[in-house]
């Protein structure tokens, strides 16, 4: 991945979902061989000249104004987390995570040890596992147990077939991981690791390559999910992400189930279920 590329794909996949319809613009019918908007329609829309606004989604524009990218993104009618991405893709903020290892604080791992029965995960900014208390791997899986290269989230999704069995609603919450590393991507397009995972998974599965070429952005910051586990079934359980202020790429995933639910009792009857063990997985 570049950075160019990146802002290439995203400024495609966005003017291919526009029908001049859609923004107000006249057209012929049986006048157009593509779906969306063309580069000189966005350009017109933008306020900006089609040279200019080609320059741009090559990734040839220099010192691009934030005044230009408004209104490239109101012209594409962009979310507020699709807009932080263009941002992030044309002035990225140096937040670069390059190839150095990313590991969970003493002090972090001790905490999601305290928080058990609550199930907790570390992530690192492409998804890696790095620490993950015991009601973690009772809800989700036993990443300490496995090889280093394969605790990642992602990888786990779509490579280990115990993801199709946690989540029920699978291809929902894949698309969802897919779309986190596209974010990742726009902070730092030139990281080596991230790259090798999208290059591996991409080889390796063709929903993941599906669903990295529909370019869709995500942050994951609280909802809900439904998980199994074989031995209480279906759960109903809601994840909140805490960011370390101290740990640029960390995320703190807490799921929870709602008081009095039988998703709750559920929950309870899994943190009385199998290991005694309440250290936080090292990884």
């Amino acid at each position: 991945m570049t950075q160019p590329s990146e802002l290439r794909e995203f400024l495609r996949s966005r003017r291919a979902r526009l029908t001049p319809d859609d923004v107000g613009l006249p057209w012929r019918a049986g006048s157009r061989r593509v779906a969306g908007l063309r580069r000189e329609e966005l350009a017109l829309l933008a306020g900006v000249s089609v040279d200019y606004y080609n320059r741009l989604e090559q990734g040839r524009a220099r010192n691009v104004s934030d005044q230009v990218l408004s209104a490239v993104a109101d012209a594409l009618r962009l979310d507020e987390l699709e807009r932080a991405h263009l941002f992030e893709l044309v002035k990225p903020s140096g937040g670069r995570v390059g190839v150095r290892s990313v590991r969970a604080r003493p002090a972090v791992r001790m905490m999601i040890e305290a928080l058990d029965p609550t199930p907790a995960v570390v992530h690192g900014p492409r998804l890696e596992v790095v620490a993950i208390n015991r009601m973690g791997t009772v809800l989700i899986d036993d990443f300490p147990a496995m090889p280093v290269g394969e605790r990642n989230m992602a990888r786990w999704m779509f490579l280990n077939p115990k993801a199709r069995v946690v989540y029920p609603d699978w291809a929902v919450i894949a698309e969802q991981m897919v779309a986190i590393l596209r974010v990742a991507g726009g902070r730092d397009s030139a990281d080596p690791v991230l790259g090798a995972l999208v290059a591996e998974l991409s080889a390796a599965s063709e929903e993941f390559a599906r669903y990295w070429a529909d370019y869709r952005v995500f942050r994951h910051t609280h909802g809900s999910k439904r998980f199994y586990h074989e031995a209480v079934g279906v759960m109903a359980i809601n994840y909140e992400t805490l960011v370390p202020p101290t740990d640029p790429g960390m995320s703190l995933i807490l799921y929870t189930a709602d008081t009095g639910s039988p998703s709750e009792e559920k929950l309870k009857i899994l943190s009385s279920w199998g290991a005694v063990d309440r250290a936080s997985r090292v990884l």
